[in-house]
């Protein structure tokens, strides 16, 4: 006695829909391309991803089918890695792109990008002789200091910041025109904020040698907090990047945040000035991924408290933007 045949899997169903938005638009009649020009953008775009179909088609079912939701989360954190693999793979492109981004920014300017390093150093001098007359401070203790804390945190986690936002709302034109792996926009600024690091690192390695210093052996240690630092890039890039373009108004709000935290993380100041208090500043996430770069390269080590809260901010922020980039790299490019 023959079986009624089940009824189709998701991936079936998902292909189906794809293949008949393609051949829908394949039929468009003539003429009439200007009259469907925003419904033939939208059904291209998804005709193009159907995995993104795909991870829709089984959200649905899980809304119905409480087992399967570990599938669904394993699909999409999958589909997530193997989009962040096809980018990593596309790194020459990522560094052209990112360099591309740094000359068009000083398209036309006959310093060109060392307007990144004349700025730095003429903000660190100002703030030097201002802070350290209003805090009493010897200047050629407190500059070194001062340049160095302002580097890291106005390129580090401020411009990051800034850059992790527009990740991928900046590059929705070339999202739109060409498929790539969205990872490669996280790519591409991480690219963008190395090279603006390497032209501003150059004012304290300026400072330190007209003050003839040198960290030492134990400099070498800001190695690997460099990159700690990058990994936490490209995880912020993806975790904000995939909340901006959703929604708009976060943008103001981190900007908002980030002008409150560098209040309130030693950068003008530093640590001993709060005496016993200090011992409070290891719960403000910036101090410590702030100290496991600035210590070693001020002559000191870190301690494993900070390196170990800096490590657990670190792991939090990468299963975060893995989470939210595989819940919407689906959606971005609609999003933008």
């Amino acid at each position: 006695m023959a079986t009624a045949p089940g009824p189709p899997d998701a991936l079936t169903v998902a292909r189906v829909v794809a293949y008949g938005l393609r051949g829908r638009i394949m039929n468009v009649p003539n003429g009439h391309t200007d009259v469907l020009t925003h419904e033939h953008d939208a059904t291209q775009a998804l005709a193009d991803r159907a995995d993104f179909v795909v991870s829709d088609l089984l959200t649905a079912a899980a809304d119905h089918d409480e087992d399967a939701e570990p599938v669904i989360w394993r699909s999409r954190i999958l589909i997530a890695l193997e989009d962040i693999g096809r980018g990593l793979r596309l790194w020459r492109l990522a560094v052209a792109l990112g360099w591309l981004d740094i000359k068009l920014q000083f398209r036309g300017s006959s310093v060109g990008p060392l307007w990144l390093t004349l700025s730095s150093a003429i903000m660190v001098g100002a703030m030097g002789g201002i802070y350290s007359r209003l805090f009493h401070l010897v200047l050629r203790d407190y500059l070194p200091y001062l340049s160095i804390s302002m580097i890291l945190w106005q390129v580090g986690v401020a411009g990051v910041t800034q850059d992790a936002c527009g990740c991928f709302t900046r590059a929705a034109d070339s999202i739109r025109s060409m498929r790539l792996p969205f990872s490669l926009q996280a790519l591409r600024m991480l690219v963008r904020s190395g090279l603006t690091f390497s032209y501003n690192i150059v004012v304290p390695i300026g400072v330190y040698a007209i003050f003839g210093l040198l960290p030492g052996f134990v400099g070498l240690l800001a190695l690997p907090a460099l990159v700690i630092w990058a990994l936490n890039a490209f995880a912020f890039a993806l975790l904000l990047g995939s909340l901006c373009a959703r929604f708009r108004d976060v943008p103001q709000i981190i900007s908002s945040a980030i002008q409150i935290a560098f209040y309130v993380t030693p950068i003008i100041w530093n640590v001993q000035q709060l005496g016993a208090r200090g011992r409070w500043l290891i719960f403000n996430p910036f101090y410590s991924l702030l100290e496991i770069v600035r210590a070693p390269l001020t002559g000191s080590a870190p301690s494993l408290t900070i390196w170990a809260v800096a490590l657990g901010v670190s792991m939090t922020m990468w299963a975060a933007g893995l989470l939210v980039f595989s819940r919407s790299r689906a959606r971005l490019a609609f999003w933008i």
